[in-house]
C-alpha cells in the first residue's frame, strides 16, 4: 500500500489493537469475578466464585491465545516475502559483485 493509499488513523488503529488485548484481559476476569460473585449471592455457595474466577482467567487465556494466533498468520506471510528472507549465499555473491 502506497503513502497516500494508508488511511489518515491507521497509526491510531494499530495502537488500539495493541491496547485491547490488555484490556481485555482485565475485562474478562472482571467479568468471570462478577459471574462468580452472582452465583454465590444466588445459590449461597461460596466455591462458585472461584468458578468465576477460573472463568476469567480461562477467558484471558483464551483472548492472549487468539491475538498469538493472529500475530503468527501475519508473520508467517512475511517469511515467504523474498524481501526478508535471508540467504547467505546470495549476499557472499553480492558482496563479491561489489568490488
Amino acid at each position: 500500500m502506497s503513502e497516500n493509499n494508508k488511511p489518515k488513523y491507521g497509526k491510531i488503529i494499530e495502537g488500539a489493537e495493541q491496547l485491547s488485548l490488555g484490556i481485555s484481559i482485565v475485562v474478562a476476569v472482571l467479568l468471570g469475578v462478577g459471574a462468580g460473585l452472582l452465583m454465590k449471592k444466588y445459590f449461597g455457595v461460596d466455591w462458585l466464585l472461584w468458578l468465576g474466577v477460573f472463568w476469567g482467567i480461562a477467558g484471558a487465556f483464551l483472548n492472549v491465545r487468539k491475538a498469538y494466533l493472529k500475530q503468527k498468520k501475519e508473520l508467517d506471510k512475511l517469511k515467504d516475502d523474498p524481501k526478508y528472507s535471508y540467504d547467505p549465499q546470495k549476499q557472499q555473491d553480492d558482496d563479491e559483485d561489489e568490488y
